[in-house]
């Protein structure tokens, strides 16, 4: 069984900064993980995924060029700059897995709430 340990999160102001962190642990590997976000009365929605087998990752178009999605592939490990924050980023961020051969994330952390003040 696959486990996705999330760390990193909180309370910041608006232009801030937080990483957040998510590893894999247990057997079978996902072969691409991601982050959701997911705000109250909204959608959950994809916000920056990577393949752990190499590939420059995708980021949804409203955090290109403040957020950075990267992996450790040896730590088996993802990681998710966040620069710039804005309370529009305000929201629970999910750490999620694919497994080989499957089309949809179906690995999921505890989620980690991230808060940013005006």
């Amino acid at each position: 069984q696959v486990q996705l340990v999330e760390s990193g999160g909180g309370l910041v102001q608006a232009g801030g900064s937080l990483r957040l962190s998510c590893r894999a642990s247990g057997r079978a590997f996902p072969i691409t993980m991601g982050w959701f976000r997911r705000v109250p009365g909204k959608d959950r929605e994809l916000v920056a995924a990577i393949a752990l087998s190499g590939g420059p990752g995708y980021l949804v178009d409203s955090v290109k060029g403040r957020f950075t999605i990267s992996r450790d592939i040896a730590k088996n490990t993802i990681f998710l700059q966040m620069n710039n924050l804005q309370p529009v980023d305000t929201a629970v961020y999910y750490c999620a897995g694919k497994r080989s051969g499957v089309s949809s994330y179906s690995l999921w952390g505890q989620g980690t709430q991230v808060t940013v003040s005006s």
